[in-house]
């Protein structure tokens, strides 16, 4: 299996199992997936979100750990997603969600599997973009929590992606990170997304 999925924290794991088990939180989720969800409900496939802050002048990417998301599967299949985030106080839940990143995620994964070098997988989103992508860190033994994109790590920009950016397509970051520089260096410009 090329990819080597990185251990959530218990904490953040908890979190999320507490809040599975709490109807009042599962019911202000305003997610009919998991409202209606026949069965146990299980958190599966926890990848760390990162988020890129900004692109400097000479290609240095900033991103930083915003939380952990897992996937919420009844049965079969994942119905909903579970967010938490870091507070002074340590790891805790934040929200459920469902909508189309949920099965992009895991169609992203599935096509990774297929890749012959092993990944570590996490989230990348790009705020500016309104982007999500499956970003495979070239360095499995590496620190889920922390890091920069490698010029030779992959970007999947997960559906919907940004219009003139394929979703499920693969892409170098050294090829994307132009496209995604120009992007956001246009959408400080005109104060909207290109």
């Amino acid at each position: 299996m090329p990819l080597r999925a990185p251990q959530a924290p218990a904490p953040a794991l908890r979190s999320v199992l507490t809040a599975l088990s709490s109807p009042t939180a599962v019911r202000e989720a305003r997610t009919p997936a998991l409202l209606g969800a026949q069965g146990p409900a299980t958190p599966e496939l926890p990848l760390p979100v990162h988020v890129l802050d900004r692109i400097t002048a000479e290609g240095v990417t900033a991103t930083r750990l915003a939380g952990w998301r897992f996937h919420i599967r009844c049965g079969e299949r994942s119905v909903a997603a579970a967010e938490t985030m870091l507070t002074p106080d340590g790891w805790a839940f934040s929200h459920f969600f469902e909508g189309p990143y949920v099965a992009s995620t895991e169609r992203a994964l599935r096509q990774a599997e297929s890749v012959a070098q092993p990944y570590q997988p996490r989230l990348l989103s790009v705020p500016e973009l309104y982007m999500l992508t499956l970003w495979l860190h070239g360095d499995c033994s590496a620190d889920a929590t922390s890091g920069h994109l490698a010029a030779a790590d992959l970007l999947v920009p997960l559906a919907p992606a940004p219009p003139g950016i394929a979703a499920h397509r693969p892409h170098r970051v050294a090829e994307l990170l132009p496209v995604l520089t120009d992007r956001m260096t246009r959408t400080r410009l005109l104060g909207s997304p290109a």
